[in-house]
């Protein structure tokens, strides 16, 4: 089990184990394996959105009535420590995915930005009388991210404010568009606008998601191989609604068939030095920041994700 809190050196240190260590290493993370996120992964790999030119991706968790739940208030401390996306996989893997990050491209350079913390300063005040005057997170931080082939990624992180839980993912292609939060959709290029309605680009029914009915069924004809079969078995066990499920069963399956694992030791490296970085960005007035690339110039070597069957 690797925290998805290293720094850098640990993170370098990682990827420069042995060959056989790497091939052992994988990042476990389980937003990959949503269903909505599985799904759009697949319509992009069969190019129904066209080119990927633009990500985004976020942690949105309002976590003041959790606070107290973690264990010896190590969340709260590590906010508290340090600044920057310090939750950033959730967001950033299924983007990475989809974009072929370190699979025909990869992260160049980030710049971050953050909003004065407030909420999590009140909080601490009102559960204990402390005056903090160290917190170091911001009340929300922004990240944009660019990559090798000129694509651009938008990080979001807050556990601060009172905000309904998102992690956004909104994929932007030269065909079509996906986006989860806060209600699910797809738009094609032309594929739902009524001529009658487009006259008029002033109205704003023409610039809409497909009809929940077309969703609905986009949804079924592209469901991704590696859910269709153990959809509904998963949703019973459940386990974030069934994502954690899917990411059990493909991690065994992978072993017990000694295939390649869904995510390798360079995503795993690639997502967790968001956390690092940011913090160097916002450190230095919000300066870029180079990205390392931890595959040593291999990053194109392999042409898209693949998922082992």
């Amino acid at each position: 089990e690797v925290p998805s809190a290293m720094t850098l050196d640990e993170i370098w240190a990682l990827v420069n184990t042995s060959e056989q260590t790497r091939r052992h290493c994988m990042q476990l993370e389980n937003c990959v394996y949503d269903f909505f996120e599985l799904t759009t992964l697949n319509m992009v790999q069969q190019g129904l959105l066209g080119e990927i030119v633009h990500g985004e991706g976020a942690y949105i968790h309002g976590l003041q009535p959790f606070w107290d739940q973690y264990w010896n208030n190590w969340r709260m401390d590590y906010n508290r420590k340090h600044r920057g996306d310090l939750y950033p996989t959730h967001g950033f893997g299924p983007v990475c995915q989809a974009m072929n990050i370190h699979r025909g491209d990869k992260l160049n350079y980030l710049v971050s930005v953050d909003a004065k913390q407030l909420s999590s300063v009140n909080f601490i005040k009102e559960k204990t009388g402390e005056e903090v005057k160290d917190f170091r997170n911001g009340e929300h931080t922004s990240t944009l991210i660019s990559t090798e082939k000129g694509k651009s990624i938008l990080i979001e992180h807050n556990v601060n404010s009172p905000r309904p839980y998102s992690r956004m993912y909104q994929l932007t292609g030269t065909k079509g568009f996906a986006n989860k939060y806060p209600v699910q959709g797809y738009a094609l290029d032309g594929g739902a606008i009524d001529p009658e309605v487009a006259a008029n680009h002033e109205n704003l029914s023409a610039h809409s998601f497909v009809p929940d009915d077309v969703r609905k069924a986009l949804m079924q004809k592209y469901k991704h191989p590696i859910a269709k079969d153990i959809e509904e078995k998963a949703k019973q066990v459940g386990g974030h609604g069934g994502m954690d499920f899917i990411m059990d069963y493909r991690l065994i399956y992978c072993l017990q068939k000694g295939l390649p694992l869904d995510m390798d030791v360079y995503d795993l490296a690639e997502w967790c030095s968001l956390i690092p970085l940011t913090e160097i960005s916002l450190d230095n007035n919000s300066a870029p920041v180079e990205i390392p690339d931890f595959t040593r110039g291999a990053w194109n070597k392999l042409d898209g994700l693949k998922f082992a069957e």
